[in-house]
């Protein structure tokens, strides 16, 4: 879905339903890469919940750029690393304060630590920065690709079956015939 904004209105849901669809893909992917390195990381180390969460998100982001720039976006502008990277970055770390904010704020602001209430808030966390970061990517990020310029409309008719018949009359015929004269000073 390259071009977003053309095309009736059902063609562009049709478009945005696919897009969700690939979105969500790379996002179950990053769900299961996010949780499960967080879970691995409470487990075996020692480190806080909301540490080991940022960590966690941030392996996820990395295998979410792979899966948005080679799956979910792959038709959209390639504006190189110089503006796409740093755009994703930097959206990717406004989603990761609101996911662990969400985590943040159920551990210490309410007590709420248990190893599933940690895993119920990431999770809350991970689905409420996924919104924004849908938006964000599709709207800054991957650009839609501009709309090819489109021929003249004289160009794009088809030929009539008059224009294609030999003139009546004994006039000339066949490929000399359809030229447009030369000028004088030739």
């Amino acid at each position: 879905m390259s071009t977003p904004q053309q095309g009736s209105a059902l063609e562009r849901l049709r478009g945005l339903g696919r897009e969700v669809a690939k979105f969500g893909a790379v996002g179950g992917v990053g769900v299961l890469v996010n949780l499960g390195v967080f879970n691995l990381i409470r487990h075996t180390t020692d480190l806080q919940v909301v540490r080991a969460s940022v960590i966690a998100t941030v392996v996820a982001i990395v295998t979410n750029y792979i899966g948005f720039r080679y799956f979910t976006y792959r038709d959209r502008a390639r504006t190189g690393s110089s503006r796409e990277l740093p755009l994703f970055v930097a959206f990717s770390v406004i989603g990761l304060v609101i996911e662990n904010g969400v985590l943040y704020t159920a551990t210490y602001g309410f007590g709420w630590d248990g190893p599933l209430a940690t895993n119920v808030f990431k999770f809350i966390g991970i689905g409420t920065a996924t919104v924004f970061r849908f938006w964000s990517y599709r709207t800054w990020v991957f650009k839609a690709l501009p709309e090819p310029a489109q021929a003249p409309a004289a160009a794009q008719a088809p030929a009539s079956a008059s224009a294609l018949a030999p003139p009546r009359g004994g006039a000339e015929s066949g490929p000399s015939a359809a030229r447009a004269p030369e000028p004088a000073g030739k």
